[in-house]
């Protein structure tokens, strides 16, 4: 493998908080190693419009603490064609830039992926989506913010139904993935969590509605990942509304409530171990790998493999909502 003279940064896909920790980690690791490091602003579109600019240890000061991300994330169907990757590519060439590392999740890197093979240019991932649904790492950078996040929107929650004795369903994110509603409703103590994991029938929640009611509990709280199986949050509460109006139920979708904040002590330093770990993966000769966080250790993972794998969730979780719900 070449010397690497200059390495590229970038943020792509739905922001989480502790990307900006991984910049900074990557900023500074290359600093540590005496490596050029530039940040491409706006992710893959930012490749495609030369929206590149030199980095250094100043200009990541302060930003650990900082959700959002300061390269700025974009979504680009540019890149998604051929034409438009070649064009990303001339401006690598142009910017005298060895190898990339990119900060995102599985849409993130299937493009990461395509690109290293078509130009054979060194790529190395850092997960960094709310959702934790990457195979291959035990956890995801902005995962453990979105958590508290929606436990401590919850427990707000939880008073207000608790004073007017109603039944609230509760919207988290997780289009395909269930983990921040499973982790969020043990921590939380909701009565119900439906998951895209776990399809669960209108007549199996009514029969854990009806069997809450009959406690004479004083709320109820139904957490509901926006890609479980029974329609819209909005559909399955005025169904029940409709059926037993004596729930009261009431909606909430907390939606990019969750992708904000200031990063937890977990995500900070998570994130500051996968930026330096990502840049010894490229010194180390590593290419189309994501680095992942196993039983506390770093571990390469193929991007196809963290890609193609499905990640299940916690089967004891699942229990411990069936258990602790009466």
């Amino acid at each position: 493998m070449k010397k690497l003279n200059k390495i590229g940064v970038l943020t792509s896909g739905g922001d989480a908080p502790g990307m900006n920790a991984a910049i900074r980690a990557v900023v500074r690791k290359c600093f540590y190693e005496k490596i050029e490091i530039v940040g491409v602003v706006k992710g893959y579109q930012g490749l495609i419009d030369d929206n590149i600019r030199l980095l250094d240890p100043s200009s990541v000061s302060g930003i650990l603490k900082e959700g959002g991300t300061i390269l700025k994330s974009a979504r680009s169907k540019d890149f998604r064609t051929k034409e438009g990757r070649g064009k990303a590519y001339i401006n690598i060439l142009k910017h005298g830039i060895d190898a990339l590392i990119v900060i995102g999740g599985d849409g993130t890197f299937t493009g990461a992926n395509i690109f290293g093979e078509e130009f054979n240019i060194p790529v190395v991932g850092i997960p960094g989506t709310i959702d934790n649904d990457l195979y291959g790492t035990d956890l995801t950078i902005g995962y453990d913010t979105a958590l508290n996040t929606v436990v401590e929107a919850v427990d707000k929650i939880r008073d207000t139904a608790t004073a007017h004795s109603r039944l609230f369903f509760i919207e988290v994110m997780g289009r395909d993935a269930g983990f921040i509603a499973l982790s969020a409703g043990v921590a939380s103590g909701a009565e119900v969590v439906l998951l895209p994991e776990k399809p669960t029938s209108y007549d199996e929640l009514k029969g854990f509605l009806e069997k809450q009611y009959s406690y004479q509990k004083e709320s109820s709280i139904v957490l509901v990942a926006e890609g479980e199986n029974m329609g819209s949050t909005l559909d399955i509460a005025n169904r029940v509304n409709e059926e037993h109006p004596e729930y009261d139920a009431r909606v909430t979708i907390l939606g990019h409530l969750q992708r904000g904040g200031s990063p937890t002590v977990v995500d900070r330093i998570l994130a500051s171990e996968l930026g330096v770990a990502a840049v010894d993966a490229l010194l180390e000769g590593q290419n189309s790998i994501m680095v992942g966080m196993v039983k506390d250790e770093i571990e390469y993972v193929p991007f196809i493999k963290a890609i193609k794998n499905k990640k299940n969730v916690n089967s004891r979780l699942l229990n411990l909502i069936s258990v602790l719900s009466g």
